[in-house]
């Protein structure tokens, strides 16, 4: 389970604990039930990594909304877009599609559409990652959804990451949309569910 996930368990069952001891059960039973949710949408699994440096792996667990070429949120060249949205009962980790440095990180305020319309990538609240690698630049953007209301990144610029590497998770429902040059060879996903640090989504050329 991921460590932030404690600061949303650990209340609910100490006020659970307490709703015992004032004989409040109904309260009680709530906020464990409550609890336990937490532990679930906080988990963490373990996944199995594929090694191979020319892999793209997906960034976040969810069903791919969006495929195809799209504008570089930064400079505004044509480049391939591809956009995962994350339900409310999905893993909510992100993790690093391949290896790199972080060059820029910018957060934005925003709006809270749903998290799969293709609005929200402009207009939600976000946090963009721009990674270096080779030569080339790739960007990550943490998107909130409509009951997203707290973003996390675990990278400062300047740190290196590799591929599967744990980079942040975004809290109860959102969206991950990646940019990548037009070289990058991507698989027919749109519609298919992927696993963030498992599935690969493509291939550098």
């Amino acid at each position: 389970m991921s460590k932030v996930g404690w600061l949303f368990i650990t209340p609910n069952l100490l006020l659970s604990g307490l709703a015992i001891g004032c004989n409040f059960y109904q309260w009680a039973i709530f906020f464990g039930i409550f609890g336990i949710f937490m532990a679930f949408f906080f988990r963490d699994p373990k996944r199995d990594i594929p090694k191979n440096e020319k892999y793209i792996l997906s960034p976040a667990d969810g069903r791919v909304v969006f495929q195809g070429e799209s504008h570089d949120p930064i400079s505004r060249k044509k480049v391939k877009k591809i956009s995962i949205f994350m339900s409310l009962w999905d893993v909510h980790v992100n993790r690093a599609p391949m290896a790199g440095r972080v060059k820029e990180i910018r957060y934005k305020k925003g709006r809270f559409l749903p998290a799969f319309k293709e609005r929200a990538s402009s207009e939600n609240e976000a946090n963009l990652i721009l990674f270096e690698k080779e030569g080339f630049s790739y960007i990550l953007v943490q998107i909130a959804g409509i009951l997203a209301r707290r973003i996390i990144c675990y990278l400062k610029l300047g740190d290196e990451v590799s591929p599967g590497q744990r980079i942040g998770l975004i809290c109860f429902g959102s969206r991950v949309d990646l940019y990548l040059p037009l070289n990058i060879r991507l698989e027919p996903l749109l519609g298919k569910r992927v696993k963030a640090g498992e599935t690969i989504i493509g291939y550098l050329q």
